[in-house]
C-alpha cells in the first residue's frame, strides 16, 4: 500500500514539482495550499507524513502542526521553509516537527529524507555463501545476483528466518500460489538447486535449513 503524504505549500511550481517527485517515487500525496485546507484533509484522512511549509494562508505551518499536536495527532512532519532564524526552527521542533529544511532546496533532498522516515529499513540476511534482502528481494550467491522465482522468494526468507527449525508443512504451502504436496516438493526441490541449500525433508513433519 502506498504511504501517504499531506503537502503543504503556497508557492505553486515548488508544490508541483515536489507532488510530481513524490508520485513518481511511489507516494499518494495530497496537495494543499492553505492552512485551512491542510485541517479540513486531517479530519477526512490519515496520513503516514506531514510536509508543511511555514508561511501559509489562513493559519501557519506552525499553528496548524501545533494544533494537530494539541488533538494529539502524531503524524511525523518535515517543515520546508525559507525562515532560517533560529526562533524559527526551535520553535518548529517545539510545536513537534521531525524535521527542517531551509529553502531553497533540491527536491531530491527532501525525498531522501522522506524516504528515511517511511521506507523500512533494509534487511540483509547472510548465510553462508548466500547473501538475501527481505526488503529489495534482492539475492546474491558468491556475490553474484541470482534471480529466483517469487514462491522460491517466499520460501527462502521463510527458512532463512529460521535456520535450524523444522518449518510444518502447512506453513510452507502458505508460500504457494498453488498449494499442494506435490507443488511443495518440486519448489523445495528447486531452490535447492538454485542456491545449493541443504534443505533436510522430515518425514511426516515438514523442512529444515541447517
Amino acid at each position: 500500500m502506498k504511504k501517504k503524504i499531506l503537502l503543504l505549500e503556497d508557492d505553486i511550481l515548488l508544490a508541483q514539482t515536489l507532488e510530481d517527485l513524490l508520485i513518481s517515487e511511489n507516494y499518494d500525496v495530497s496537495l494543499v495550499t492553505t492552512g485551512n485546507e491542510a485541517i479540513d484533509k486531517t479530519y477526512d484522512e490519515k496520513f503516514d507524513l506531514y510536509v508543511f511549509d511555514i508561511n501559509v494562508p489562513d493559519i501557519t505551518g506552525l499553528e496548524l502542526l501545533e494544533s494537530l499536536r494539541d488533538a494529539n495527532d502524531n503524524t511525523p512532519t518535515i517543515f520546508i521553509s525559507a525562515l532560517v532564524d533560529i526562533q524559527s526552527i526551535s520553535k518548529a521542533f517545539k510545536v513537534g516537527a521531525e524535521d527542517y529544511i531551509k529553502k531553497p532546496f533540491f527536491p531530491e533532498e527532501l525525498l531522501i529524507r522522506i524516504n528515511a522516515k517511511l521506507l523500512p529499513k533494509q534487511t540483509n540476511i547472510i548465510y553462508k555463501n548466500i547473501e538475501y534482502n527481505s526488503n529489495t528481494k534482492l539475492l546474491k550467491i558468491d556475490g553474484h545476483i541470482k534471480s529466483i522465482g517469487e514462491v522460491q522468494e517466499r520460501l527462502l526468507e521463510l527458512f532463512l528466518n529460521n535456520l535450524n527449525q523444522v518449518l510444518d508443512k502447512d506453513i510452507l504451502l502458505e508460500c504457494l500460489d498453488k498449494p499442494s504436496p506435490t507443488a511443495l516438493r518440486v519448489a523445495i526441490t528447486k531452490l535447492k538447486q538454485t542456491t545449493g541449500l541443504n534443505i533436510i525433508n522430515v518425514r511426516g513433519v515438514g523442512y529444515s535449513l541447517e
